[in-house]
């Protein structure tokens, strides 16, 4: 297992390497940051645009590949260079990846529990009314885009306010600043509320779906049929035998799910006002600014490699078939 896991981990270390590379050479090749500097009034001479844009290492008349040295360079000794306006991307993220971290890891594990749930839950009511409503329910949501879902909630809950005469849940921000102690952290959780519905939702009916197919498949095995017949109890077969059979799958499309939520999140910050990695990387692509997106991507990166190890390792607990060296 120890050797199995160590080599995956550096598969995945590579792999960010790749993508990370990737991403900024597409970035610096077709993104102008010089266009942020030309066009005002008073008119920036262009030897002064060009010593800014090389002080930043962002400017176009230099080679990419040098660019790319100069900057993965600075990236191995944990830097990842300066914004546009001369700002450090470490400090913007450092400020805004927590921010994300707390709507991923709470949407991806609230998704992942109860879309398990509803699936295992359908498949033994099949074709019953539970069955059909978790369905449609499911369908319904799969259809709707995550943005179109998340201004649905925010407008829903504006109304809900307003008609209650005071403010039941939180549609936009982090939190209260003015606040503090408990009543910040009570504030907090308050704003996290619809956020996470907008991103868990798209995972619920995701996971609802294999899972109800995958329980149908194991309910009709011998061993769920032998365990019964051994005298174990119905809802003791389908947990301990069925469902963790059934769950194989689920576990392996977990690093593909978190990749996609990451899309949603990039939504579901702007329309919140979130200020997270997903509405910096749409402000650094509208600003042409390259170090802030390959730093984006680099984030990115590593969430989704880390999502496909954990997968690994839920296939790994369980299912004793998998053999390690």
């Amino acid at each position: 297992m120890g050797k199995y896991l160590l080599r995956r981990l550096a598969i995945n270390v590579v792999l960010v390497a790749v993508a990370a590379s990737l991403a900024y050479m597409l970035a610096a090749s077709t993104m102008s940051p010089r266009a942020a500097y030309q066009g005002r009034q008073p008119p920036i001479p262009e030897a002064t645009i060009d010593a800014t844009l090389d002080m930043y290492n962002l400017n176009d008349k230099v080679p990419v590949l040098q660019r790319y040295a100069t900057w993965a360079t600075g990236v191995l000794q944990g830097d990842f260079g300066k914004t546009w306006n001369g700002g450090s991307v470490n400090d913007e993220m450092g400020r805004r990846i927590f921010v994300s971290l707390r709507l991923l890891l709470i949407g991806t594990l609230v998704g992942f529990a109860v879309g398990i749930g509803l699936g295992a839950i359908s498949a033994v009511k099949q074709y019953k009314f539970t069955d059909r409503l978790i369905g449609v329910s499911s369908f319904v949501v799969l259809a709707i885009p995550v943005f179109v879902l998340a201004t649905l909630l925010a407008i829903a809950t504006y109304n809900l306010n307003r008609g209650l005469g005071f403010t039941l849940i939180e549609y936009t921000g982090e939190y209260n600043p003015q606040l503090t102690g408990w009543d910040q952290f009570l504030n907090r959780l308050n704003h996290l509320i619809l956020p996470t519905i907008s991103l868990s939702l798209g995972s619920i009916a995701f996971y609802s779906r294999i899972q109800r197919n995958m329980m149908l498949d194991v309910l009709g095995q011998d061993f769920v049929r032998t365990a019964r017949a051994k005298g174990l109890r119905r809802r003791a077969a389908l947990t301990k035998h069925a469902l963790r059979t059934a769950l194989i799958p689920s576990a392996t499309y977990f690093a593909f799910a978190f990749g996609t939520m990451f899309t949603g999140a990039t939504f579901t910050e702007k329309i919140f006002a979130w200020h997270g990695m997903g509405a910096w990387l749409v402000d650094a692509i509208n600003a042409q600014d390259v170090n802030s997106v390959a730093a984006v991507t680099f984030f990115t990166a590593i969430c989704v490699l880390f999502a496909a190890f954990l997968s690994d390792l839920l296939v790994a607990a369980l299912d004793p078939r998998v053999r390690v060296s």
